[in-house]
């Protein structure tokens, strides 16, 4: 007997978490002919092919890594900070031929699968000259209004969380953030209003998260204590994967291939364009091509392309003309802190504070000094991860005791660009990072600020340094911020790139990623990675007719 069908039925849930794509689009045959082929999956590479996929253009984005997994281990603390389960094996070479492992991460979406997803503007001031009191961060060839529009635009498409007008420093924008703030916990809520009673104005830190507040019920955010560092487990963090590569796909006009090295960039006889994209495969060697080629590798490793596509056109590198491909290597001075309080913290989410009231400078320090923000809430296996020499021999229940009772916060300088910071590969192709800490003073007044602030608050010293990585206090190694090496100009003897940022010299090469950035600023550079390439990419689909 046949079961009666019911039409009238509501679908249910899929089993899927994005739209599957098809199984043409993981593959692609050697040789084959794109449009426009985007090397990374990153914040630049994932949210480009994601603005150009309705264009109809054919695109192809090579991820030199996989799918991350969704697996227990990606909120297992112990996994993720102390065995390093998510870091890339890399190992690049510092200015003295040390090895040590670069804190990378290869995944579809790049290294924002493992970040904080803070996504701050930079500031007005921050695209014009500074004088700092070390030394001069240069203006951008643009102004922060060429910028705005695609800033308004990126915290639409990375669902970004917080309220204007609170930071003293917030520049001009044309539009409210797409979502309320993130609240704050009670334990920040009274830091919160003991900073204001001492003058200060602290801010809700604009946030990339998928939270809904008024209906947790329905929310994909849980507001857990797994966000900063960690990927997301259930995909509730606004990265390049879930907001980028995922959406991309659903047009069948975008291809992903997984696991694809690139080793080379081919010019044609003349060298004025990229004919050939060689790659790696599982052990095989493959070739794509395409009219337009994109870069978006992070900073190190874009300049490590172009300077292995050297040919004897560009016997310097691809787009080398100038020697300026990998200098200018910036990363931010940054320290972790973790103040400690009699009081315990039971704070979950904790990343919803910042302040920038001495970002540009303050009555006493008329120079810039940066921006104060806070971190995920640690516990006693991440601090161990953070500073496994210093932390061997105490007992994993102490260090949970002590972090019971930590505040923690993330203190960020800008690094001046420098030309002498560079990479360089060798023989190789291996990463060689020639990098002198530079802006000294910035740092140390900004943290002077933080302690004496919280010492006249609770009167006692109460703040402890943390490393960030594992071997690497703060060192080369932390590359989460890193910027420069390509940067982008109107004069090709001081710039690779043009203003669209094309290649000066090579007429289908761009690069979307922040090795574009002339300076820093004292923020986290996704989102300004983001705006570019949300502007590069209007420049394409202008420049392609779509």
């Amino acid at each position: 007997m046949a079961h009666p069908s019911h039409p009238s039925e509501l679908p249910g849930p899929s089993l899927a978490i994005s739209p599957l794509p098809n199984p043409s689009q993981l593959e692609v045959a050697d040789g084959a002919h794109f449009d426009v082929v985007i090397i990374g999956s990153g914040a630049g590479g994932g949210t480009l092919a994601r603005h150009l996929a309705p264009s109809g253009l054919k695109i192809l984005v090579l991820e030199r890594g996989d799918w991350l997994p969704q697996e227990p281990e990606n909120w297992n603390a112990e996994e993720v900070f102390q065995k390093g389960r998510y870091i890339s094996k890399d190992v690049w070479y510092d200015k003295h031929g040390k090895p040590f492992q670069p804190g990378s991460h290869y995944f579809v979406g790049g290294a924002t699968k493992m970040y904080g997803a803070a996504h701050f503007r930079l500031r007005q001031q921050d695209f014009e000259q500074l004088q700092h009191f070390d030394g001069i961060s240069p203006a951008w060839p643009l102004r922060y209004s060429d910028f705005e529009p695609y800033y308004q635009r990126a915290e639409e498409m990375y669902h970004v969380h917080g309220q204007r007008g609170e930071d003293p420093t917030e520049p001009p924008c044309s539009g409210p953030y797409p979502h309320p703030p993130v609240a704050h916990e009670p334990r920040i809520q009274k830091l919160v209003d003991d900073l204001r009673l001492a003058g200060l104005h602290p801010f809700h830190a604009p946030t990339g998260v998928m939270l809904d507040e008024a209906n947790m019920a329905f929310s994909r955010c849980r507001r857990c204590n797994c966000c900063d560092g960690f990927p997301c487990l259930v995909h509730a963090k606004s990265d390049a994967d879930v907001l980028g590569m995922r959406p991309a796909l659903a047009a069948p006009n975008v291809s992903l291939l997984t696991r694809a090295q690139v080793r080379r960039l081919r010019t044609d006889a003349s060298g004025q364009s990229v004919q050939a994209v060689e790659l790696e495969r599982d052990g095989e060697a493959m070739t794509v091509r395409g009219d337009v080629v994109v870069v978006s590798c992070g900073a190190a490793n874009t300049a490590r392309l172009l300077l292995m596509s050297a040919n004897d056109k560009h016997p310097r590198g691809l787009a080398n003309g100038s020697d300026q491909v990998g200098r200018n290597y910036m990363f931010h001075n940054s320290k972790a802190m973790v103040a400690l309080a009699h009081e315990p913290n039971t704070t979950v989410f904790q990343k919803t504070l910042s302040i920038n009231d001495w970002y540009l400078g303050d009555a006493d320090f008329d120079y810039p000094m940066g921006n104060i923000q806070m971190t995920g809430k640690t516990n006693g296996t991440i601090m161990k991860g953070y500073a496994p020499l210093e932390t061997f021999l105490m007992p994993g229940w102490s260090m949970d005791k002590i972090a019971e009772h930590a505040i923690d916060f993330w203190i960020s300088s800008e690094d001046l660009p420098d030309p002498n910071n560079r990479v360089t590969i060798d023989g190789e192709g291996q990463i060689h990072l020639d990098y002198t800490p530079n802006n000294p003073t910035a740092a140390q007044r900004l943290y002077g600020r933080l302690t004496g602030m919280l010492d006249q608050l609770y009167l006692k010293k109460h703040l402890v340094e943390r490393q960030i990585y594992v071997k690497n206090a703060m060192g080369v190694g932390a590359v989460a911020h890193q910027a420069g090496t390509c940067r982008f100009g109107e004069d090709p003897a001081t710039s690779v790139l043009d203003l669209n940022c094309k290649a000066h010299e090579l007429d289908n090469l761009y690069v979307v990623d922040t090795s574009f950035m002339p300076t820093i600023g004292a923020v986290n550079p996704s989102l300004t990675a983001i705006a570019n390439a949300l502007r590069v990419g209007d420049h394409l689909r202008e420049r392609l007719g779509r």
